[in-house]
């Protein structure tokens, strides 16, 4: 089924269930969407998105949320934190599977042999090559030192 179904049915089933947290962070998402959409269409776009750039959308959120939680168990304020963790597990939901480390580092393999990347040059287009194929499955602020070793090495 595709994301946004999936965020329609999801939206439908919290109102029926009267879920007002689910239902919040659903919104949230539908809002964040919106906008996008908006922005694309401001440009010279028609405004359609397409699946990969609503897993970013989703992708940024969680990373935001992550953030927050992080800044708010700092601060001693747990309560705000676990409800950022609640949103970032009902986000969650609508993004592919992450992928494990091995998966990881076949992949990081794959891209440079398909590439014929021999060094650091190189970073930036397997990273490129990476986020194409497989945006919303792995976090690419920890992928970039692994390629970035791979290259060296």
């Amino acid at each position: 089924m595709e994301l946004r179904a999936k965020l329609q049915a999801a939206t439908k089933e919290a109102m029926k269930s009267k879920d007002s947290a689910r239902l919040s962070t659903l919104r949230l998402i539908s809002a964040a969407m919106k906008d996008r959409e908006i922005a694309a269409r401001a440009g010279d776009g028609d405004g359609t998105l397409t699946e990969a750039d609503l897993v970013l959308i989703l992708s940024r959120m969680v990373k935001q949320r992550q953030e927050s939680a992080r800044a708010y168990e700092e601060g001693g304020r747990l309560e705000l934190a676990g409800k950022e963790e609640d949103e970032i597990r009902i986000i969650q939901e609508f993004l592919p599977r992450q992928m494990d480390a091995d998966e990881t580092e076949a992949a990081i393999a794959q891209a440079i042999t398909d590439l014929e990347a021999t060094g650091l040059r190189d970073m930036g287009r397997v990273m490129g090559a990476l986020k194409d194929r497989h945006a919303g499955q792995m976090d690419f602020g920890a992928v970039g030192p692994l390629v970035k070793a791979r290259l060296m090495g």
